[in-house]
């Protein structure tokens, strides 16, 4: 069955005005202190070449590199030095806004064969605030890991192993919060295809990595960018960066708020750091044997938003965005009404967790407190929402759904 008529209309209707949020947002600074890093990175590129980028202090994998490249390629005279140039601002968004009117694309034809279901899906992701408050206002790039993520789970459940381990690998070639979401993948893999089959797929994602990586190597950019993220990664070593999860508990009950570092020694060498990792590698194990147990593309779907809200929920230094990919896999499972109200509980409360960290104006909490009883209420709220995904994944992952159709057939 077809879009009607009126379903037309609501997505018509719903497009039109999720590129006029867009259009309002792109030329404003958002995130200023990153989108002047993303601009002059963009510069450095244009000026000294693709395969000096990692001589700037990036600490993306390559894919976002390529992209900057190319916008300067494209566009050199709108990468304007000029603080807050509208134009240079709304190029440096466009990438992941595209991205997002590619998950909502992907998203709705998932679910066409549900015509109503499908609608609702695409205009979920168009007009959700955490999408474009991330990518058409703070210029992050969270759709642009995730969207070769959700092009690898349409692939891979249409029996299209290959290509989707290269949508894969460009998915963790382009953040490293991608890395989590390769694990419900692995247990699919290696239940529907058996090894052999997911040793071929790892050669193309390995290969597909390395020729990304090819113009940097003569300049030494994989030791720089390495650098450039343990860099980073110290700069954030707190428990929880104003994300909504059990360690943002801790945090604001041990110091009212203020940041808390993750690396000090509680027992022996161990950490509170090394503690989180030892968290969301239990709950990582969990969603891979549940994958391994229905590998179906619901399942798969429920895994990845399962892989995405475990190391939210269980890492250290999280940030309030990175429970991003929960927002869109949770869709995949419509319109199983635990999916639905999962979703709605996960997607408000990351709404009111970025609004609450990083507000349009004033300075964190000014709108929205981002601690005490509304932190805590939030951080409960999510924690909630693992468990309801784990749930899912384990009980109501479609067991009645048809493996891949090239499936290595399982064994009594």
């Amino acid at each position: 069955m077809g879009l009607g008529r009126r379903d037309w209309l609501a997505l018509g209707a719903g497009l039109v005005v999720a590129l006029a949020i867009r259009a309002i947002l792109l030329p404003q600074p958002g995130l200023a202190g990153d989108v002047d890093d993303f601009l002059a990175w963009a510069r450095a590129i244009g000026e000294h070449g693709l395969g000096r980028a990692y001589d700037e202090p990036v600490s993306f994998p390559p894919v976002l590199p390529w992209l900057w490249w190319a916008i300067g390629s494209v566009a050199p005279a709108l990468l304007s030095p000029t603080p807050d140039d509208p134009a240079a601002l709304a190029l440096v968004k466009l990438p992941a806004t595209l991205a997002d009117l590619g998950l909502a694309a992907i998203v709705g034809w998932s679910l066409r064969a549900r015509p109503g279901w499908a609608v609702a899906g695409a205009l979920a992701v168009l007009l959700h605030p955490a999408v474009w408050y991330v990518s058409a206002w703070w210029a992050q790039f969270e759709s642009l890991y995730v969207l070769p993520m959700l092009v690898a789970w349409a692939l891979v459940i249409r029996g299209r192993p290959a290509w989707a381990a290269v949508a894969i690998a460009v998915g963790l070639m382009t953040k490293p919060q991608a890395l989590p979401l390769a694990i419900p993948f692995a247990a699919y893999y290696l239940r529907c295809f058996g090894i052999g089959g997911s040793l071929r797929a790892g050669a193309v994602a390995i290969a597909t990595g390395a020729a990304l990586w090819v113009p940097f190597v003569a300049a030494g950019g994989l030791g720089n960018y390495v650098r450039n993220l343990a860099d980073y990664t110290s700069l954030f070593s707190v428990l929880s960066l104003r994300a909504w999860n059990p360690w943002w508990i801790l945090q604001d009950l041990a110091s009212g708020g203020r940041l808390v570092a993750d690396d000090v020694p509680i027992v022996g060498p161990v950490t509170l750091r090394w503690m989180g990792f030892a968290i969301a590698g239990l709950l990582e194990l969990a969603v891979f044997a549940w994958v391994w147990r229905r590998p179906t593309a619901t399942g798969l779907a429920w895994g990845l938003a399962a892989a995405s809200l475990a190391a939210f929920v269980g890492l250290t230094a999280m940030h309030e965005r990175y429970a991003y990919p929960a927002v869109v896999f949770l869709i995949l499972c419509w319109p199983d009404r635990l999916a639905v109200w999962t979703w709605a509980v996960v997607s408000v409360t990351v709404v009111l967790n970025m609004i609450a960290a990083v507000p349009p104006t004033g300075e964190p909490g000014s709108l929205i407190p981002v601690g005490g009883p509304v932190g805590i209420v939030g951080s409960v709220a999510m924690t909630t929402g693992l468990a309801a995904t784990l749930w899912g994944l384990r009980h109501r992952a479609g067991s009645d759904e048809a493996p891949p159709v090239n499936a290595v057939p399982a064994h009594p």
